[in-house]
């Protein structure tokens, strides 16, 4: 499999490169890698890159955007950080991504068991941690079904306070990003979320 190129790229659909990941996804909980030669990739994007996604995840060990989704070099933007927060400079890596470089799909993909909610759901202040959990609190308090137990020991709490996240994620991006805003309404890119099972290896996308 050959790293993609302009003229590649530019024949991708936003709909088309969410079916990428689908059909990367199902390879990789089958144990089909697909074929490539990464010395191969290297060379081929040593003088540029042109990538159909970006995908923003948590920087949890179990959840390399890569290899979950089974890519190669040059296919992905990869943007990584604690609880798939959203900030100015990841704003910024996103309008890169999709203005300039021309990718064709945004992605927030939370996972369960993710140790950022878990710690926001434990109300965890220490060093700059605490500034980072302030942003999954909303999604904390949009939950209401869960009545007791309402902590990061409660392992269905949690993964509905990660899902939220991946939501209030979403909409951030959406209201905080012009440049994004008017790509998505003109339909040049798609934007939409998915929780990864780090018990599975399975992500559930979700209808945006």
């Amino acid at each position: 499999m050959w790293a993609h190129t302009k003229e590649s790229q530019e024949k991708i659909t936003p709909q088309i490169a969410l079916e990428f990941l689908k059909e990367g996804n199902l390879r990789f909980v089958n144990n089909l890698k697909a074929d490539r030669n990464l010395l191969k990739q290297v060379n081929q994007t040593s003088e540029g890159q042109f990538p159909f996604a970006a995908i923003l995840s948590c920087i949890d060990s179990r959840t390399s955007a890569e290899l979950i989704f089974d890519q190669g070099l040059g296919d992905i933007f990869s943007i990584r950080i604690a609880g798939n927060i959203v900030n100015d400079d990841i704003l910024g890596s996103m309008e890169y991504a999709c203005n300039i470089a021309k990718s064709k799909l945004i992605v927030v993909l939370g996972h369960t068991n993710c140790g950022a909610v878990i710690s926001a759901c434990n109300n965890q202040e220490i060093g700059h941690i605490t500034t980072l959990l302030k942003k999954i609190k909303p999604a904390i308090e949009s939950e209401v079904t869960i009545i007791k137990e309402r902590n990061g020991d409660n392992a269905d709490f949690v993964t509905k306070v990660s899902i939220n996240n991946v939501r209030q994620t979403i909409r951030q991006i959406r209201e905080q990003s012009s440049i994004i805003r008017n790509l998505e309404n003109n339909g040049d890119i798609i934007i939409t979320g998915g929780l990864y099972s780090v018990e599975t290896g399975i992500v559930t996308f979700f209808d945006e």
